[in-house]
């Protein structure tokens, strides 16, 4: 059996071993000190060094395992904080210097070149550059480090300025760009050996890299080169640094050597890519794709041996590029509308290399290619899709003016647009459509196919059902334009796509497919706009098309309700929930895209039977009056509310279409009041609908009154206050814990209201001070009964009204007194105020608390 000892004894036993721990470490700091004494010796003779290790002190815990002595060759941590100081400082001077030598050796190469003549100078330079490259493997040998550095640096210089003097000396006669291009590659093989000979030395090796980049681009600059040159020389210098990057040794010549393949790299593609798209024959787009294909094999090659973020990247240009290459040659024998379904299809073609034994980084950025290449084809392939359907939008400024000339195109106004350049973005958008469809119902098999290329999560599925309805949804929408039909042909396809949409959307709701279902639903409304707005253009078609798209909501929305019943009963279920709550949003879509149909219908009819605007508006009101007896009949439904609502928004319009006639005008706003009423009758639309009734009811007296040529307010208002306030006391009567603001507020503010406006317009001395004797009245009966609204809105009418006969002479009083006086009054006011400052403060509440117990 295993011992285990009590607390106290296994408490002791942490001590000691944390002891023993504390002072391992502080051996540890020792043995540091002394390595960095010796790697940087002081100025004065380093003291006797202290024993590597000595025996830790303290018994060891009998339960813990031997910590071992450390590495005597570890890597210090940092320098000292006390010589951080003096470190930097060196590494400022030796800077400093280097640059000062630099500059001085640029100029006594180019400016100062005195007596001696260039091969003197040239004879003398060359003495101190190899004086400069020698120096730094004594200085390392020594510990001097940064001093090797700074010469290295200088002596890198030195080689740049020997070149140039060789050339000015030796063969003057040279081409510049020639000789540049043999120099740069032997710099670049210099200090590549240099910078391997001496490997403490951190500059050479980056340098050389650098200097690598050049000799190709060189020679081919003087040779007068073509662009396909130039693009192989880069990719070749991109290959060099792909496997310096690989091979190399030290991070910064791997990083040098990786910026520079990208770089080089992605200039000499964009070259390829260039002259590819630019190819008139297949023969003349192989050169190109030979480069794109090298390309695509260089990537590859670096990604299969980088870090998993650049093997994403890798493997994502070379898909890219395998794509762009044999696609090009492809392309390059069909009209320019195909080339997208071309590379499209190269890239569906690109989906198979996942099967390869392939890393997984790179085979995601395959993947990602392929996607890339996907997005692309549906953006180049969405502009006729665009105009298909906002051209439609045109033919609302033309209604009913027939059938227009040249089809479809236009009726969207697109007559002058090249749509056999555009003629393979519907076949593009169908194949991005088949794809995902294909890839949503086969998604486990590509998962157990693939590996761990493709996620194995159901979002990304989820997304891919979805979107392939909507780009075949797309992809039929513009092939009417695309294939030039006639009017009557795409107005067909049109409500073809509609019903096909809704159908979709309402077969994937009822599955619990919410995304394939919503985004059906979306297409489908879209369409049902476009299609509308279409119809407008003959009247025929505007009573056909809109009164299939209302048999296609009516529908689809009866549909959905009996899936959202189901929901409902299966609620407790956190999945129903959802789903239920899905269903109520994509419900009210076509319930109130119905409303709106059977709105158009209306007003067609009315524009039909020759009427103007505000004799049809009547007319328009049949549609609330339907949704209301819908609502009454739905009830607890949650469709029901939208789909009134819908219909408020017609009574809105056949409001505004009266607007120009006041009579039809007050007619309107009677009938809906009846509306509102009707609709006050159940109780859970009351408190609504009843308010809204009463202002319907009194703006129709109104307007009725303004018709008849009544001016006075009073006409307007007491016929509402009178009745209004009989019913307030009703309901004081039966409630006496009503509020006098629900009882009396809306009554007396109908009448006193507009009458404080009148009676501020007004010149004359009557209708103010009847106002003011009504207001006063109000206000004494509101503070014998204590009721708040009346004393309240009688008051503050019978001072605005008294402000407004005072205010003349006030005016003349104040321009009586001398300019000084009101500023001063004002202040002596503040000065009062200010030290009775508390007491008003009380007197405040007091008066609030009192008017607060008011009802």
């Amino acid at each position: 059996m295993e011992h285990v000892p009590p607390p106290a004894e296994e408490l002791a036993l942490l001590d000691r071993e944390l002891a023993r721990l504390d002072a391992h470490r502080s051996q540890l700091l020792v043995r540091r000190a002394w390595l960095l004494s010796v790697l940087t010796p002081p100025a004065r003779p380093p003291a006797t060094a202290p024993p590597p290790f000595a025996a830790p002190s303290g018994p060891p815990a009998p339960f813990a395992a031997p910590l071992g002595p450390p590495a005597p060759f570890a890597a210090p941590l940092g320098p000292p904080a006390g010589r951080a100081g003096a470190h930097s400082a060196q590494n400022v001077l030796l800077t400093l210097g280097g640059l000062l030598l630099t500059v001085a050796a640029i100029a006594f190469t180019l400016v100062s070149w005195g007596h001696l003549g260039i091969a003197g100078r040239s004879a003398v330079l060359g003495v101190v550059t190899l004086a400069a490259l020698a120096a730094p493997a004594v200085l390392l040998r020594r510990g001097l480090s940064a001093t090797a550095e700074s010469l290295g640096a200088l002596a890198s210089v030195l080689m740049i300025l020997d070149a140039y003097a060789l050339h000015r000396v030796a063969v003057p006669e040279a081409d510049g760009l020639g000789f540049a291009a043999a120099a740069s590659a032997v710099l670049a093989v210099a200090w590549g050996g240099y910078g391997l000979l001496l490997g403490r030395l951190r500059l050479p090796l980056p340098l050389a890299v650098v200097s690598a980049q050049l000799p190709l681009l060189l020679w081919a600059w003087s040779a007068g080169a073509g662009a396909s040159v130039f693009g192989w020389a880069l990719l070749l210098t991109a290959a060099l640094d792909c496997a310096i990057a690989v091979w190399g040794r030290g991070l910064a010549v791997r990083v040098t050597a990786c910026a520079g393949c990208w770089t080089t790299g992605l200039l000499g593609l964009l070259v390829g890519l260039t002259q590819s798209m630019s190819a008139g024959t297949a023969a003349g787009a192989v050169g190109p794709a030979a480069l794109l294909l090298a390309g695509a094999a260089v990537a590859l090659f670096g990604a299969w041996r980088a870090p998993t973020g650049l093997a994403v990247a890798g493997g994502t240009l070379a898909g890219l590029c395998g794509v762009a290459g044999v696609g090009g040659v492809l392309r390059a024998g069909t009209a320019w509308g195909w080339s997208v379904p071309v590379y499209l299809l190269c890239g569906a073609v690109l989906l198979m290399a996942v099967r390869a034994p392939l890393p997984r980084p790179v085979g995601q950025g395959l993947l990602w290619a392929s996607s890339a290449v996907t997005a692309a084809a549906v953006l180049f392939s969405a502009p006729p899709v665009g105009m298909s359907l906002t051209g439609t939008v045109s033919q609302s400024a033309r209604v009913w003016s027939g059938v227009p000339d040249g089809g479809v195109r236009g009726a969207l106004g697109t007559a002058d647009v090249a749509w056999s350049h555009l003629a393979g973005a519907p076949v593009a958008l169908l194949m991005v459509a088949a794809l995902l469809g294909l890839a949503h119902r086969s998604w486990d098999r590509l998962v157990r196919v693939a590996g761990p290329v493709f996620s194995p999560g159901t979002v990304w599925r989820d997304a891919a059902g979805a979107a392939a309805p909507a780009l075949c949804w797309a992809g039929l929408t513009a092939l009417p334009a695309v294939l030039g039909l006639s009017y009557a042909a795409a107005v067909s396809v049109q409500l073809t796509l509609v019903a096909g949409a809704f159908a979709v959307a309402v077969l994937g709701l009822r599955r619990g497919a919410g995304a394939l279902g919503a985004t059906a639903l979306g297409c489908g409304t879209v369409g049902a706009v476009s299609a509308g707005f279409l119809a407008l253009a003959a009247q025929a078609a505007t009573y056909a098309v809109f009164a299939v798209v209302l048999v296609v909501f009516g529908a689809a929305a009866v549909l959905l309700d009996g899936a959202l019943a189901r929901a409902v009963r299966a609620l407790p279920d956190t999945r129903a929930a959802r789903a239920a709550q899905t269903l109520r949003i994509a419900q009210a879509v076509p319930a109130c895209g119905a409303v709106v149909c059977a709105t158009v219908l209306a007003r067609a009819a009315g524009a039909s039977l020759g009427l103007d605007g505000h004799r049809a508006a009547p007319v328009l009101l049949v549609v609330p009056a339907v949704t209301a007896l819908l609502g009454a009949r739905l009830r607890s439904r949650p469709v029901a509310l939208p789909v009134e609502l819908t219909g408020a928004v017609a009574a809105v319009a056949a409001v505004l279409m009266a607007l120009p006639d006041r009579p039809f005008l007050a007619l309107v706003l009677a009938l809906s009041g009846v509306l509102a009423a009707g609709t006050a009758v159940r109780a859970e639309r009351r408190p609504v609908a009843g308010y809204l009734a009463v202002a319907l009811f009194v703006l129709a007296t109104w307007v009725r009154l303004s018709a008849s040529g009544v001016s006075a307010p009073e006409a307007y208002t007491l016929p509402v206050t009178v009745p209004a306030l009989a019913i307030g006391v009703l309901r004081r009567r039966h409630d006496p814990e009503a509020s006098s603001w629900t009882a009396y507020g809306a009554g007396l503010a109908a009448t006193l209201v507009p009458s404080l406006f009148a009676a501020w317009a007004d010149p004359h001395w009557e209708r103010p001070l009847l106002l003011g004797v009504a207001a006063l009245a109000i206000t004494l009966a509101g503070a014998r009964l204590r009721l708040q609204a009346l004393l309240l809105l009688g008051g503050a009418v019978l001072a605005l009204d008294a402000v407004h006969e005072l205010a003349p002479y006030v005016v003349q009083v104040v321009g009586a007194l001398p300019r000084w006086l009101p500023p001063a009054l004002a202040g002596v006011l503040l000065l009062v105020v200010g030290a009775t400052y508390e007491q008003r403060l009380r007197d405040a509440r007091r008066l609030k608390e009192t008017v607060g117990r008011m009802r």
